[in-house]
């Protein structure tokens, strides 16, 4: 009887797939950087985010400020909504304009940065960080639009449409979306099922 092992497989995940990938996932949160710009005109981390992360797709190397960056517009993000601090941003407590849409779009971009990191692992998470920027660019489009869903179809469909090779190739040998993660999780299964089939 052979033990289980504890960690999943491993994939196969080459430099310039992660690159390919990376530049897709910054393309999908540039989509809707005005999103959060026009919330916040000052605050420019999910903009370096995205820059970094297209550096990386460029040839750049995996650094430190890489990472920096996509924490940086992660807590972007939560700041607007009041998530980090329990006040919104420049620490005045209430509702930023836009604030949710805001959030989604610095989200988008703290995971385009952070897609460089992908882990070779055969784990359905890792679905998330492929494709984690586009749905949060869609969910930002959805938010800005008044909520509804049809808000969704413009990143989604550029997503469909200009996925590289290497988001469906490093799909192919991953577990489908996981379940759960509310909307932008039924945003993530929705374009991981269409760029699956």
């Amino acid at each position: 009887m052979s033990a289980k092992p504890t960690e999943p497989d491993t994939i196969e995940l080459t430099t310039e797939e992660l690159q390919e990938i990376t530049g897709f996932a910054a393309e999908c949160a540039r989509r809707v950087l005005p999103i959060f710009e026009r919330s916040l005109p000052g605050d420019s981390r999910p903009r370096a985010a995205v820059e970094a992360a297209q550096a990386f797709a460029d040839g750049g190397r995996r650094t430190q400020a890489l990472r920096t960056c996509a924490w940086a517009a992660y807590k972007a993000a939560g700041e607007v909504t009041g998530e980090v601090t329990g006040e919104a941003a420049d620490g005045v407590a209430g509702e930023v304009p836009g604030g949710a849409a805001a959030a989604d779009a610095a989200r988008a971009a703290s995971h385009a940065a952070a897609a460089a990191y992908l882990h070779p692992k055969a784990s359905a998470h890792q679905v998330k960080h492929i494709l984690g920027a586009a749905a949060h660019a869609a969910r930002a489009e959805e938010l800005a639009s008044g909520g509804g869903r049809d808000g969704t179809g413009q990143t989604l469909a550029w997503a469909r449409h200009h996925a590289p090779p290497a988001v469906t190739a490093v799909l192919g040998r991953l577990p489908a979306a996981p379940p759960g993660g509310g909307r932008v999780g039924e945003l993530i299964r929705d374009l991981d099922t269409a760029l699956r089939a």
